[in-house]
């Protein structure tokens, strides 16, 4: 049994708040194991201007991964969704804790959701995924960039011109604020929030999902680890891992890729944007949950084919 480890991770609140409940899993099932937690700069959190043509990919797991594989930490923990589909390969996803909601969420500075926004309003977001759905349903929409933590994002909406902003249901969850009411407080200000729909919305792969980052080799950690993993949320995350891996796909790329298992069957689903082009390609597989990867493969010939 180990005694003590040491897990890495941004020191974003979001990502402390993830980090919190990775401590309480171990916690749960090893009473008597020392904790602690490194906290590690990472590219994203220095950038003042993120070039979206280079993609975001890895811009906050990298550092990350790289105290990993050199011992400075003995577990990183991610949000799956900031994994580029591939990895180094002296270290591996071990283990991930079960899956928090996926949709995202619009904020708005007035009631009524996404069909209410006025005409040519100002919506932010940092993800081409989300651009594109938007612009797909609302073309009449201004979309701009948006970056920062949680709370900076609040904040930009409070004091922009803009009428609304979209996040991950599973960040504002895990920051406390609750999805499923129609409005909240923040510093004052009060705004209005609208779960959009997974059908129209499909969400990034590996979104809602914490994922634990090993070395490849350290079979001690990897037992540690696999002993508070959530299986189902795990074969979820490999298949749509795989999927944008043989799309070539990441963060930086106008794609949503989500797996559900229910009674041991998998449905993978995706939509695909390409260039200029207002509406997705989308498709959509199912089959025994173990078959992650060939789901992954036959998803990419239907969507090939549409």
């Amino acid at each position: 049994m180990m005694a003590k480890i040491t897990l890495g991770t941004r020191g974003s609140e979001l990502a402390r708040a993830q980090t919190l409940l990775v401590e309480k899993a171990i916690q749960s099932a090893y009473p008597s194991m020392a904790i602690e937690t490194k906290i590690i700069v990472t590219h994203g959190d220095n950038a003042t201007v993120v070039d979206l043509n280079a993609g975001r990919k890895g811009l906050f797991t990298a550092e990350i991964e790289r105290a990993l594989l050199a011992r400075e930490v003995d577990v990183a923990v991610h949000s799956a969704k900031d994994l580029p589909s591939q990895t180094n390969p002296a270290a591996q996803i071990a283990a991930v804790l079960p899956r928090a909601p996926t949709n995202d969420v619009l904020i708005s500075k007035h009631s009524g959701g996404l069909a209410s926004i006025t005409c040519g309003a100002t919506v932010a977001t940092g993800s081409v995924r989300r651009q594109h759905q938007l612009h797909w349903k609302r073309p009449d929409l201004k979309l701009v960039d948006l970056r920062g933590n949680v709370p900076t994002r609040l904040r930009k909406l409070a004091e922009n011109e803009w009428d609304g902003i979209v996040l991950a249901r599973a960040g504002l969850e895990r920051l406390g604020f609750s999805a499923t009411r129609t409005e909240t407080g923040f510093e004052g200000g009060q705004f209005f929030l609208d779960i959009l729909p997974l059908e129209l919305f499909v969400s990034a792969g590996g979104q809602g999902i914490i994922a634990l980052q090993i070395r490849f080799n350290d079979q001690s950690t990897r037992a540690f680890v696999e002993s508070v993993s959530d299986l189902d949320t795990l074969l979820c995350l490999q298949a749509e891992r795989e999927f944008l891996s043989l799309l070539h796909g990441d963060c930086n790329f106008p794609v949503g890729v989500y797996a559900t298992i229910s009674n041991g069957r998998m449905k993978l689903r995706t939509q695909v944007f390409e260039g200029e082009l207002p509406m997705p390609r989308q498709a959509e597989v199912d089959g025994a949950s173990d078959e992650g990867d060939q789901l992954a493969a036959e998803l990419l010939r239907k969507i090939e084919q549409d």
